[in-house]
């Protein structure tokens, strides 16, 4: 089963984002839709244009960047015994990782570079007001991308994004949230870059191994984009990207529907696999009803029965009931680790 192809659009506002994009709550890709950047006019010049525009506006900055041996063809993963990572992390001046992309990007089998997120207001803030993107808020920071062919691996951010094109040619593979249980996740706590990531190798899937990744290609959409084209990636859908020339730059903008001080999902269900998932079977019925009651149900019924002062954690959200709950919590985890010693 192949993946079906992601839906376009172009000349796309502010009001179309918002009003007709973002409703759907699916993958969508913006065609040309920063193709009068600067950075873009560069990149399609050629890969030595792009570096000396982003060399112009760099302010001494730092990278760090991604290095593996021209034997991983370019494929960030694990190494064969799952003990390590099949590349490793170097820091150093950015200019320095650009020229040295720019040394091997006629080799045939050079060493794999990826330059990852490098937040663009603390290496090259003027780069956002040359290029400006028009349909976020310009509170929404910049992050560039910079690399010869590689592959990252399926994986998911905990906000949405719009990742831009600059230079050479990038394919997205995206799946929705609810693949979770065909993409074969690897481990929660040892990633390779922060999220976890499918063990199924896209171009060449073990469906022995991993039968029901069938299910997620059946679901999954792809796009291929070039300069000046943009994707928008909602929330947690999971996405797997490759470049496809031997010199490639993105610009990506992340940002989060609700406030940081709410926490995160992902390490409150990595406390109930503690708490939860080993408890016998009866008693995790139990629990599925609590959390349906508290969690997934209606946040108003919960503690309608209370009065306001009354309602502790049950209390709307706000940066105070989040610093109280964190209290609670912080509290109970210490009881909890003095009483197992």
């Amino acid at each position: 089963m192949q993946p079906s192809s992601m839906r376009e659009w172009r000349d796309v506002t502010p009001a179309v984002f918002n009003e007709q994009i973002l409703p759907l709550n699916q993958p969508a890709v913006l065609r040309g839709l920063v193709a009068h950047w600067p950075a873009v006019r560069a990149g399609e010049e050629s890969p030595r244009a792009i570096v000396d525009y982003l060399t112009r506006l760099d302010i001494g900055s730092s990278a760090s960047a991604a290095h593996g041996d021209p034997a991983i063809g370019g494929r960030f993963f694990y190494d064969d015994a799952m003990t390590g990572l099949n590349f490793e992390r170097r820091k150093a001046p950015l200019v320095e990782s650009l020229r040295e992309l720019l040394r091997i990007v006629d080799e045939a089998q050079p060493p794999s570079i990826y330059i990852q997120a490098l937040p663009v207001a603390d290496s090259m803030p003027a780069f956002s007001n040359e290029n400006v993107l028009g349909i976020l808020p310009e509170s929404i920071g910049a992050r560039v991308w910079v690399g010869n062919r590689v592959t990252v691996q399926t994986h998911y951010d905990l906000t949405s994004n719009i990742a831009c094109v600059v230079a050479g040619r990038r394919r997205f593979t995206l799946f929705p949230p609810e693949q979770v249980t065909n993409l074969y996740v690897g481990p929660l706590e040892f990633t390779l870059a922060g999220t976890p990531v499918s063990m199924v190798k896209l171009d060449a899937p073990d469906f022995e191994r991993y039968p029901r990744f069938r299910d997620a290609l059946a679901n999954a959409q792809v796009a291929e984009l070039g300069p000046g084209d943009a994707i928008y990636i909602p929330y947690m859908w999971w996405h797997h990207v490759e470049t496809l020339a031997a010199f490639n730059v993105l610009v990506n903008y992340w940002w989060a529907e609700t406030p940081r001080w709410m926490g995160s999902p992902f390490e409150a269900m990595v406390h109930a696999m503690l708490a939860v998932r080993s408890l016998p079977p009866q008693h995790r019925a139990i629990w599925r009803a609590w959390f349906d009651h508290y969690i997934f149900g209606a946040p108003e019924d919960s503690a309608a029965h209370l009065p306001p002062h009354s309602r502790g954690v049950q209390s709307a959200p706000t940066a105070e009931t989040a610093a109280m709950m964190r209290s609670y919590l912080l509290q109970e985890l210490s009881r909890a680790d003095r009483n197992s010693r």
